[in-house]
């Protein structure tokens, strides 16, 4: 029997040939289409024939159904786009604001737990993801796309290729993560499951990558297995990089690097949770002199 294929109407075609000409994200692109598609749902009808008041009322239905920050703003950004580019029609969205993101620090492991965490991954690819997440800082997204090619142990690096924001860019590499990829690499290989110049952490199908999903419930499951209470994801072994390097005295502007951070600002969160240099700030009480 042949599967039919839902049609896709002429107005989400050319949505998604704009995304296409401007290179987006395939996540960036499913997140616009989300957008677009809760407003449809909102309106009971096509999303071009929406208003200015229309779109003032979607903002306060999405707020008043307890739609979070991150998703509102997220969807904003969707219909921007929507009414931006593909509609030419920018001026509906002129009421349009993002809401304010609440700042929240980082959950962040100490040395103890981070090794602790490491030590209690099921097998040696597990073990190895991680290591290069907490050992150079990768985001997870980084870690799932690294190909073999990418280990420079030569200049001990790792090439970074296509990034946040697309950019390449060299994290650092160091002998234990090295070694540990080594390892990996050769029971990978012996296991048939590391392809000539293909993906360092592979997938069930050599053929595809370890997904991000994957990788964060290894990382859950070991930090379960540890006893760490927190909760942890594969983007908490990245702060920790940070704060860990900023309590060992690394210069910020270092840190902003190896992280592939734009601005220095979303760096210096990490000063707010480094407590080894909390502790080492002498405050105003114990300079008084004894009474």
């Amino acid at each position: 029997m042949d599967t039919i294929t839902p049609a896709v109407s002429p107005l989400r075609q050319r949505m998604t040939e704009d995304m296409r000409m401007r290179k987006l994200e395939p996540r960036t692109q499913e997140a616009y289409i989300r957008a677009v598609r809760k407003l449809t749902v909102y309106l009971k009808r096509p999303p071009d024939t929406a208003t200015v008041e229309d779109l003032r009322n979607f903002q306060l239905h999405l707020v008043d159904t307890g739609t979070s920050p991150i998703t509102l703003n997220a969807t904003l950004t969707g219909l921007k786009f929507f009414f931006d580019i593909t509609l030419c029609r920018g001026e509906l969205m002129a009421r349009m604001q993002p809401v304010k993101l609440p700042r929240t620090v980082p959950v962040v492991l100490s040395v103890q737990e981070a090794a602790a965490l490491l030590a209690a991954t099921r097998n040696i690819k597990h073990q190895a993801a991680p290591s290069v997440a907490y050992g150079a800082g990768l985001r997870a997204s980084e870690v799932c796309r690294l190909k073999v090619g990418d280990v420079d142990s030569q200049r001990m690096a790792l090439r970074v290729e296509q990034g946040k924001g697309a950019k390449d860019r060299y994290a650092m590499l160091s002998p234990v993560v090295l070694a540990r990829l080594r390892s990996w690499w050769r029971v990978g290989r012996a296991q048939g499951k590391m392809l000539p110049g293909g993906w360092l952490f592979p997938g069930m199908d050599p053929m595809d990558p370890l997904t991000i999903r994957q990788l964060n419930r290894a990382v859950h499951d070991a930090a379960s297995a540890a006893g760490i209470a927190k909760r942890v994801t594969t983007h908490t072994l990245r702060h920790s990089f940070a704060t860990h390097l900023l309590e060992r005295k690394v210069d910020i502007r270092v840190i902003q690097v190896l992280l592939g951070h734009k601005k220095l600002e979303t760096t210096s969160i990490y000063a707010h949770v480094a407590t080894d240099l909390l502790r080492e700030v002498i405050g105003p009480l114990e300079e008084l002199p004894p009474s």
